[in-house]
């Protein structure tokens, strides 16, 4: 029983394994999505099962070898220069092997007992990510979360709470007279937001959906009268949802302007920042979150555009005290009763997870060894990218370009003279299954104004002008392949 736990197993077990990572990291070539039939994959995996049932299984080196060989070459291939498809991205080295030390040491981070270091890694990224919000240090607060979606539920949470303090403990009989919550948001929000809404027993349907520009963010001029307008149907809004960074097209909605009607509504303002919040870090491009340090609350994925392995969220609170508005409970047995210095670092009474990964610690090492400007740099170089890519697509005559990319995200259309208007939608969807089936790239796709089109997500720097040369060259051959 005990072999399982060897020491010298472990040794070997984990080099084996790095050789194979190292192997694979170091492979540049141009990789789409291999997409395998699920029967298929759930035949190769039970293959590599043991069939011993009566005792542990003697450690067999050679199967470890094709568990990892099959988990590495199945699913997105996020450090090939083929892949531009999603907003996760290959990650700094670095930062994975954090990752399995804290895998292997295993300190859930909820509690400062539990995992020290982590709880003290939280306060310290906290403050150094903040010289780019600008909160009034020493008031603020962050918690991590396992992903934005959570992030996003948890703001949520503290916005009803303090608009209607009674519901945590007496339910929706708390409420007074007719008073029916509501929570406006951009057009464009992600999904997570609507789903927060149906979990808290808000509804899809007292989701207030604001109007967008021309350039798909929040239009302040029509925000009051939406505003107006769900007063008079009787809706209550009491949180207000801005992006920066959606997920459709990645657009920021201007947050300095957002702050002034939620201060004169007195609303809640949340940011779901969870792709775009990372561009703070870069002298060239924070000015598109101008007005961030009016926000009440802030979603920020460190697995997106910081390059860390999943999930590591940051939720950012102005106001400290608020961030222990979401929960409200007793537990003897995690929450300290005394205060004192170490219970002062727990964050078990501010987020849903009780058992939580450190994941901050993949991070707050990569920061620590590196500094800001290994993030800057990148990110500035995905979005010149993006960029570059947009000025190609606008050179082409058979490709419509949607928007002009204020990050790394763009979506287009191909458009060849032959296909007419009702069929380009489909049209769309069939070349992202081409390309997807072809192996070579990976692409995505999203509908904007109601129709198909292409989506790239620049998240890998060795990425560079003629792969997207490359790929819209095999979108025309997917195009013609009809």
């Amino acid at each position: 029983m005990l072999e399982a736990f060897d020491v010298q197993l472990f040794r070997d077990s984990a080099e084996s394994v790095l050789a194979k990572l190292e192997k694979h990291l170091a492979d540049l070539s141009i990789r789409g999505l291999e997409l395998v039939d699920p029967a298929q994959l759930t035949r190769a995996a039970r293959e590599l099962m043991t069939t011993e049932r009566e005792r542990p299984a003697a450690f067999d080196e050679g199967r470890l070898a094709e568990i990892v060989d099959l988990y590495v070459r199945t699913g997105i291939q996020v450090q090939s220069p083929g892949y531009m498809g999603r907003q996760f991205s290959s990650v700094v080295p670095l930062s994975g092997v954090v990752d399995f030390v804290s895998a292997v040491v295993n300190q859930p981070s909820s509690f400062y007992e539990a995992g020290q270091l982590p709880s003290v890694a939280e306060r310290i990224m906290a403050d150094e990510l903040n010289r780019f919000i600008g909160f009034e240090p020493g008031t603020f607060a962050m918690v991590t979360t396992s992903g934005g979606s959570l992030a996003n539920l948890t703001a949520l949470l503290t916005a009803r709470n303090r608009a209607f303090p009674g519901v945590w403990a007496q339910g929706s009989s708390a409420l007074d007279g007719p008073a029916r919550p509501a929570v406006a948001v951009g057009a464009d929000v992600h999904y997570s937001v609507a789903r927060a809404a149906g979990i808290l027993g808000i509804g899809e349907e007292r989701i207030v959906r604001l109007p967008l520009d021309a350039e798909r963010r929040i239009d302040v001029a029509r925000v009051r009268p939406a505003l107006d307008e769900a007063a008079r149907q009787g809706l209550d809004v009491f949180c207000l949802v801005a992006s920066a960074g959606t997920t459709a097209v990645g657009a920021f909605d201007p947050l300095d302007e957002l702050a002034a009607v939620a201060r004169e509504r007195d609303l809640w303002l949340h940011v779901d920042g969870a792709h775009g919040a990372s561009l703070l870090v870069s002298d060239e491009l924070r000015h598109k979150l101008r007005g961030i340090d009016q926000v009440d609350s802030l979603a920020w994925d460190a697995h997106k555009m910081m390059f860390v392995p999943a999930p590591c969220t940051l939720l950012f609170y102005r106001d400290r005290e608020r961030s222990r508005g979401a929960f409200r409970q007793t537990a003897s047995y995690v929450f300290d009763e005394q205060p004192s210095t170490y219970t002062e670092l727990d964050s078990g009474d501010k987020n849903f997870e009780c058992t939580k990964r450190p994941m901050i610690m993949s991070l707050w090492v990569t920061w620590a060894m590196y500094g800001r400007a290994l993030f800057a740099e990148k990110i500035e170089y995905l979005c010149r990218l993006t960029r570059y890519a947009h000025a190609l697509l606008e050179e082409q005559s058979d490709f419509e370009t949607l928007h002009y990319p204020e990050a790394n995200i763009i979506c287009f259309r191909y458009r060849p003279e032959w296909i007419d208007e009702d069929g380009v939608a489909a049209f769309q969807v069939d070349i992202r299954n081409r390309i997807k089936q072809h192996g070579q790239f990976f692409i995505s796709k999203v509908d904007v104004d109601g129709v198909a089109a292409l989506r790239v997500v620049m998240m890998n720097h060795q990425i560079t002008t003629e792969h997207f040369q490359m790929l819209l060259e095999e979108i025309r051959k997917a195009g013609k392949a009809q």
